[in-house]
């Protein structure tokens, strides 16, 4: 492996990592609240709370993978990421942001596409075109913030899981971080429709070189990092064990994806 594609893979292992990150958001209940709990309602509680298993026949290999991760976050990418942070103010990296979700249309117009949610897909349409014109090039979000047109976030391990394809067993991969079978495999369909993961095609793309691509990927994913980090130090900070919590963490959010 070249030392190109390894600093490739160094700089887009994080944002995955920090994909399980938005479903820790439980509000705290009030001090003076009472509730009354029936023993039914206690029932459809507790099923509702209940959380399947998790298939994990890997669990060895996937805790020693995640130490790597979370130690390689610790003393490179989280040094970077302060850099990174001082230079640049928050609103500029919330717009680069924006930048980079604005140019994933395609990946979320096909696959709303492909699921059959078409009223999806032409409200990603219009975000699209509304965000590249009035929102200069997607920096900026008009669409949603004046004309409420709401992001519909599709990939291919979502449209699978919507017919019906199971995670299969989870794996965390080595700088990627956690993921499962359906949703590894999907990253290669989601890359055919990336305007900015290199191919070999005919149609403009945002790269066209590996040098290129290296140098986009670790801008959109140091400024992913910058955006979430403070997510993923609660996490590591809350978790007595990380490996099942970041787990247990990424498979409930790709569930609840999937349901919506």
């Amino acid at each position: 492996m070249s030392k190109n594609s390894i600093i490739f893979l160094l700089s887009i292992f994080i944002g995955f990592n920090f994909s399980a990150c938005s479903s820790k958001n439980i509000p705290s209940p009030q001090k003076d609240q009472i509730v009354h709990i029936e023993d039914d309602d206690f029932d459809d509680f507790e099923e509702e709370m209940e959380v399947k298993e998790i298939y994990d026949p890997f669990e060895g290999y996937n805790r020693v993978m995640t130490n790597f991760n979370d130690n390689l976050y610790e003393h490179f990418f989280k040094p970077v990421n302060k850099g990174y942070v001082a230079i640049t103010s928050t609103d500029v990296r919330v717009s680069i942001g924006n930048f980079f979700r604005n140019l994933y249309f395609p990946m979320r117009f096909f696959n709303n596409i492909l699921q059959g949610k078409f009223h999806y897909a032409f409200e990603e349409t219009g975000r699209f075109v509304v965000n590249s014109t009035a929102g200069c090039l997607g920096f900026f979000d008009p669409a949603k913030s004046e004309m409420k047109l709401m992001p519909h976030n599709e990939d291919f391990g979502q449209t699978l899981g919507f017919y019906g394809i199971g995670p299969g067993p989870h794996v965390v991969i080595p700088l990627f971080g956690p993921s499962n079978m359906r949703d590894a495999i999907s990253f290669f369909p989601d890359a055919a429709v990336s305007p900015i993961d290199y191919k070999d095609r005919d149609w403009p793309t945002l790269t066209k070189t590996w040098a290129e691509l290296i140098a986009v990927k670790s801008v959109e994913k140091f400024n992913e990092v910058s955006l979430y980090s403070n997510q993923y130090e609660e996490i590591r900070k809350d978790a007595v064990d990380l490996y099942p919590y970041l787990r247990d963490l990424y498979e409930q959010k790709r569930a609840k994806e999937i349901e919506e």
